[in-house]
């Protein structure tokens, strides 16, 4: 899973924190993507996991933590995304009552929406990143 997390970190770019507490970021898969491997032969299609990470990935760079999933609440995925084609997360805290926190993430790809997810995480440790 390290690879993964480290392969999709190198996809994305464009990152801001708004002030409204939300996140944005764009991401742009490459053909040779570890996550495309197997999914599908000869119809390249980003797996949904790949996406749930997209949203980790974006907090732990904005909290500077370890982030864990503790439960995926919802996952709509709406439209394929293939190799080289652009997709736009945005991101917003919706909930956070103790340690964990909900947020609901939105794919947009050519400004249509192609995912949403809903999940509930934890800060861990402070990560390396910066």
């Amino acid at each position: 899973m390290k690879n993964i997390k480290k392969a999709i970190a190198e996809c994305m770019s464009d990152f801001q924190a708004a002030e409204n507490g939300g996140l944005n970021a764009c991401f742009v898969f490459p053909e040779d993507f570890i996550g495309f491997q197997g999914h599908f032969p000869g119809n390249k299609i980003l797996p949904g996991i790949c996406q749930i990470q997209c949203v980790l990935n974006m907090l732990e760079k904005w909290g500077k933590k370890r982030v864990v999933l503790k439960e995926v609440v919802l996952a709509k995925f709406l439209s394929p995304v293939s190799p080289l084609e652009k997709v736009m997360c945005a991101c917003n805290i919706i909930n956070a009552p103790d340690r964990d926190i909900t947020l609901k993430a939105f794919f947009n790809k050519d400004g249509r929406k192609i995912a949403e997810v809903k999940l509930r995480v934890r800060f861990e440790r402070e990560t390396n990143e910066k």
